[in-house]
């Protein structure tokens, strides 16, 4: 009764990861009979994916029922739920049932309790956008996937250059595969990647460092690229609040960094020393100024200015804040 539960953000080694499953479970020869890929977010499929998982392979090999966009462990109307609560110990010996869904599965839900009490269950967490290291790995185990070699140096430069971006990370890793068979040099990288000319990170270090100059530049580019205004602020916005939710609470004598970003909402407690560093030497009054026009913007946004224009205004004439 394999069963299969594949989550998190990380859609091309989500999606690496089903097709691999689907190579190895199944007979070339019977593929087309026994192969279903379905769509979760339409009720009727999910339990036609139930349904279809009941039955056995038909010839050689292994039955595969893939069901993308998963309800099972989020928002499952409760139907459903007992059809597929019904289905678990119903299902053959070589079918195998693979839920997907993007987002981590609700612990607390009677389905997901079900579920990983017999399923097979991988996570693929794409790194946050501050996070060196685990982008770095990220880089590591999609080379690993496709079988090349990383240099050292290439593997660092890849993260430089593309961050979190998992899809476009495979493109650039067949990309030079191409180029220079399985193992790939840093050269390879420095001649056919290009790097990110700037992120919503940069913008807001280019803000806290006082060059608005260089902070409206750089949004230039990501408009450029088609990255949506609000977008960008909505990045901002949380970046700024963080750092001066960690200042704040620095200011009256908090130095426990659990307590830190719990309080700050932040995740993963290491990210409280990178936000220490970047804010040292600035003062609360100097962060809630860049949050002030940060709101400015945001509204003029909806009321239809346009982008370029608003954050000119918004960081061109910004009043003085002391450091």
């Amino acid at each position: 009764m394999p069963i299969h539960l594949y989550w998190g953000d990380d859609e091309a080694a989500r999606g690496r990861a089903v097709e691999q499953l689907v190579r190895e479970a199944l007979d070339p020869s019977w593929a087309a009979m026994n192969l279903s890929r379905l769509d979760g977010q339409d009720g009727e499929q999910a339990r036609r994916a139930l349904e279809e998982a009941r039955t056995p392979p038909l010839g050689a090999g292994n039955r595969v029922v893939v069901l993308q966009r998963s309800p099972f462990c989020g928002v499952c109307p409760p139907p459903l739920a007992e059809a597929l609560e019904a289905c678990l110990p119903a299902i053959p010996e070589h079918t195998h049932l693979v839920l997907v869904s993007g987002g981590k599965p609700d612990a607390r839900l009677r389905t997901t309790k079900a579920l990983r009490a017999v399923a097979e269950e991988r996570s693929f967490p794409l790194p946050a956008s501050w996070d060196g290291a685990g982008q770095l790995e990220l880089v590591r185990n999609a080379a690993k996937a496709l079988g090349l070699t990383l240099e050292d140096r290439a593997a660092e430069a890849l993260a430089q250059a593309i961050g979190s971006d998992s899809a476009r990370l495979a493109s650039e890793l067949e990309k030079l595969r191409v180029y220079g068979g399985e193992r790939i040099t840093a050269a390879a990288v420095s001649a056919l990647v290009e790097g990110r000319s700037s992120t919503a990170l940069a913008v807001g270090e280019a803000l806290l460092a006082g060059r608005p100059a260089e902070a409206i530049a750089l949004v230039d580019s990501l408009l450029t690229a088609g990255e949506p205004a609000l977008r960008i602020v909505a990045s901002l916005s949380s970046q700024i609040r963080g750092w001066l939710w960690v200042a704040l609470l620095e200011a009256r004598g908090e130095q426990d960094v659990a307590t830190i970003a719990k309080a700050a909402g932040i995740g993963n407690p290491k990210r409280v020393y990178v936000l220490r560093k970047q804010i040292r030497g600035r003062s609360e009054e100097h962060l809630l100024a860049l949050l002030r026009q940060l709101l400015e913007a945001e509204a003029a946004l909806k009321r239809g200015g346009d982008p370029g224009d608003t954050f000119r205004e918004a960081w061109l004439l910004p009043a003085n804040p002391s450091r």
